[in-house]
């Protein structure tokens, strides 16, 4: 399946956007550990989401996350102090071959039973939960922080909690500090008592209602959608955003504001979700340089944004592109040069875009890569390139089920092949 995508004259459309997967994977893990029976309000929809309320409604012998990175790490520990029971927890084959080794060495130096069905240092695990003691635990700290943040959300439910030191440079340090805020709402005690040191008390977490506020991750396609709109007149306006959020993808805000995008956010009692207003301030930065350690997720918007304007970049901190649903970083040079972009990588952790160009090949389509953040970056293109086309575009269900219906509701032509 393709999808060849025709931008609107006009943007100007309210947006209900998604729910937030990275808060609702969380508040699922910890509701469960809470031996909760009020579910979350306002879950993601999404796959990732998805398998893990089945996981958590069924547990079947054999828990298959397909390709939920996020699920794979969180489940992974849940199932570890799960006491009395046995789980095999697999995934797609791609998921086979994402590495899990140091989440595993983590929990077994706390005493999990956990062995590897295939490859070592890889899905399928057998998980025998049991009650584990505990203490002090080193880990170094550039490591996704879905393995920081699985081991962080088991902490209340160890016998002596959890000291977790964090070696090293430290990366994505807001979703560490998400997982926390969604922690100290369940009732846990869990603190930095140092730069690298993260204290979890063994009191264990309490049953509440919890609503889900709605997903920054998922605004930032609208965002760029607003960068790449040459209308003076456009406006797009989101539900359910949180001024203040804990997303550390909320950021996206202060970086489009760079390329000439501002926000406006609807009068409301703090803290409560409301509605975000995107318009074009009409003045952007000329060269755009960033540092995406603390939001690797946002990469894949501004690679394509600031090249398809025409902003030459140099973005670093992209060591965990590599380990997601594919190689972002080899995936985002060659569909860029497919529009015309030659990008240069940067010792693994860093892309480049100077200006260069290349005769791009339209014809070929977008590849997705099983990926769905390379679907969701690259359609907002259409607002610039006549005839862009994305391959397999259902890999959006991942993160964001209605894409391509919020799309259309925009006034976007989309038509299959």
């Amino acid at each position: 399946m393709r999808y060849t995508i025709k931008a609107p004259e006009v943007l100007n459309r309210t947006i209900k956007l998604p729910a937030s997967k990275s808060v609702s994977n969380r508040a699922l893990i910890i509701y469960a550990l809470s031996g909760g029976t009020i579910l979350p309000e306002n879950l993601s929809d999404c796959d990732d989401t998805e398998v893990i309320i089945h996981a958590l409604r069924d547990m079947p012998d054999e828990i298959d996350i397909k390709a939920g990175g996020t699920a794979m790490r969180f489940m992974t520990a849940y199932l570890s102090v799960l006491d009395g029971h046995c789980h095999t927890l697999t995934g797609t084959e791609r998921m086979k071959h994402r590495p899990i080794e140091l989440l595993v060495n983590a929990l077994r130096s706390l005493g999990a039973d956990i062995s590897y069905v295939g490859e070592h240092g890889y899905p399928p695990l057998r998980i025998c939960g049991k009650r584990l003691e505990g203490g002090l635990l080193e880990i170094p700290g550039n490591v996704s922080s879905q393995y920081i943040s699985a081991l962080l959300m088991i902490g209340p439910a160890l016998r002596k909690g959890l000291t977790l030191r964090l070696t090293g440079k430290i990366i994505s340090r807001p979703y560490i500090d998400l997982t926390l805020s969604v922690m100290h709402q369940f009732g846990s005690e869990a603190e930095w008592s140092d730069i690298d040191t993260i204290e979890v008390k063994p009191k264990p977490y309490t049953e509440r209602a919890y609503l889900i506020e709605n997903d920054w991750s998922a605004a930032s396609y609208w965002y760029e959608m607003m960068a790449l709109s040459q209308n003076e007149d456009d406006e797009i306006r989101l539900e359910g955003l949180t001024d203040g959020s804990r997303q550390g993808d909320s950021s996206v805000r202060y970086i489009f504001s760079l390329l000439g995008v501002r926000t406006t956010f609807g009068t409301t009692q703090r803290g409560v979700p409301t509605t975000v207003t995107l318009r074009r301030s009409g003045r952007s930065v000329p060269r755009l340089e960033y540092d995406f350690v603390n939001s690797p997720d946002l990469a894949q918007t501004f690679v394509v944004c600031c090249a398809v304007m025409n902003i030459p970049f140099h973005f670093r901190g992209l060591s965990t592109l590599k380990i997601k649903e594919t190689d972002r970083i080899v995936a985002l040079i060659k569909e860029m040069r497919k529009l015309g972009y030659v990008l240069r990588e940067g010792d693994g952790t860093e892309l480049i875009w100077d200006g260069e160009r290349c005769e791009p090949d339209l014809e070929a389509g977008i590849d997705t890569y099983e990926d769905h953040r390379m679907a969701l970056a690259f359609a907002p293109a259409a607002l610039r390139i006549d005839g862009l086309t994305i391959n397999n575009p259902q890999v959006v269900s991942k993160s964001y089920p209605r894409y391509w219906d919020d799309l259309v509701q925009a006034g976007f032509q989309i038509s299959e092949e």
